[in-house]
């Protein structure tokens, strides 16, 4: 009978160890499936942050507290594997049985971790392809600015082999290069995925911008050339303006009252010092040349006919002022016959309003036609005030112009 007895425990024995090793294949199987999702998630989190760092910063915190989870059920299946061993043939059948309930145990933690991960990897899963899909966008961009860069490299060295200076397309291009480097790093060089796009057409443009300049400096170098002849005749007349100028401004010192040429003081000093800076930045034109820097040769005669147009304008503001003064010194009715004209067609319009004119409007035209009637007499003294006298006209005249177009646009908006 004590045979039996030991027969049976044994038997009990070897089930229940073998039912310990079934969980504990099952705990194995469990934690490998655990693990592949929680590295496959890891991976699509990282490519999520490549693509576009600013929509996955809340993936990357959920996916952190999941691989938390799945971290701590790891600890807890190797700790089980550690505290029991379904092998040991001395161990008693409670004792395999305690172990077969620790395995079951941590498979259903080690499941519900991979489960977890699973299902943030399924709600994942369509904003990675439509970030993949547009990810076919890029290599096309990147073909285009290393085929731009390509270009620009060739022009540049065409460009120095022809003897002229390639300095600043050679910046430009290098910029381009370095930009292109940074695409070419690792990952998207955590730009983004629409950063990588915006960097990649940035560098096609700047390596077109290369390619362009580069090209165009043997045309540049005959326009320099061109310009540096031109703008040494135009320095000598506008030179020879400032005497005119001076003897037109001692016109209006003895003829006419200083609100006529005060604002026009200084005119021939300001025309001359115009003058001296445009020669000193044609001579600086001119150095450049000699050098073959075409792009800072024309950045300075560009220099020099700006400060030629500035004097030229000065010059003729003062012979202008002079024509007229003498025209409205000549017949000072004239000038009021066109403001005078322009008053009457406001009020004309004014009155041809549906409903009869504005009050406003009729307030507006009633007080010019007192400034306009007040005008004359501006004109008094040995040295009559023709130019307030002119300025106030034309005041009056721009005044009437707003009337009108209030009134067109009051009618437009009721329309």
């Amino acid at each position: 009978m004590r045979g039996g007895g030991d027969q049976r425990r044994r038997g009990r024995g070897a089930q229940a160890a073998a039912a310990a090793v079934e969980a504990r294949e099952a705990a194995a199987a469990a934690f490998y499936d655990m693990d592949q999702a929680q590295k496959f998630l890891e991976g699509r989190v990282t490519v999520f942050e490549d693509l576009d760092g600013t929509a996955a910063a809340p993936a990357r915190r959920e996916f952190a507290g999941l691989a938390e989870a799945a971290d701590a059920a790891s600890v807890a299946y190797i700790s089980v594997l550690d505290a029991h061993d379904p092998d040991d043939p001395e161990r008693t059948a409670a004792e395999y049985d305690s172990a077969r309930r620790a395995f079951v145990a941590v498979t259903e933690r080690l499941q519900q971790a991979t489960g977890s991960l699973n299902g943030f990897a399924e709600r994942l899963a369509p904003r990675m392809a439509r970030l993949e899909a547009a990810l076919d966008r890029l290599p096309p961009r990147l073909t285009a600015a290393r085929d731009a860069v390509a270009a620009a490299d060739a022009a540049v060295a065409a460009a120095r082999a022809a003897g002229m200076d390639a300095t600043e397309p050679e910046a430009e291009l290098d910029r381009a290069r370095r930009a292109l480097g940074v695409l070419g790093s690792q990952g998207l060089g955590g730009l983004g995925l629409d950063g990588a796009m915006r960097q990649a057409e940035e560098v096609r443009a700047a390596a077109e911008r290369a390619r362009e300049s580069a090209e165009e400096l043997p045309r540049m170098a005959e326009k320099v050339r061109n310009s540096l002849a031109s703008v040494r005749t135009r320095v000598d007349v506008v030179a020879n303006r400032a005497e005119p100028v001076r003897q037109a401004m001692k016109a209006l010192l003895r003829g006419y009252a200083q609100s006529c040429w005060q604002d026009l003081r200084g005119a021939p000093e300001a025309i001359e010092a115009g003058v001296g800076r445009a020669r000193e930045r044609l001579e600086e034109a001119s150095a450049h040349t000699t050098r073959a820097e075409w792009g800072p040769a024309q950045r300075a005669l560009t220099a020099a006919r700006t400060e030629l147009n500035a004097a030229d304008r000065r010059a003729g503001q003062v012979t202008g002022r002079v024509a007229e003064l003498q025209a409205v010194a000549a017949d000072p009715d004239a000038p009021v016959e066109a403001v005078r004209f322009a008053v009457r067609d406001a009020q004309r319009l004014a009155m041809a309003q549906p409903g009869g004119p504005a009050p406003r409007h009729v307030r507006d035209l009633d007080a010019l036609v007192e400034r306009l009637e007040r005008a004359p007499a501006l004109l008094t003294g040995a040295h009559p005030d023709y130019w307030s006298y002119l300025q106030e006209l034309d005041s009056i005249k721009t005044v009437a112009g707003d009337v009108v177009a209030r009134i067109r646009a009051e009618r437009a908006g009721h329309g």
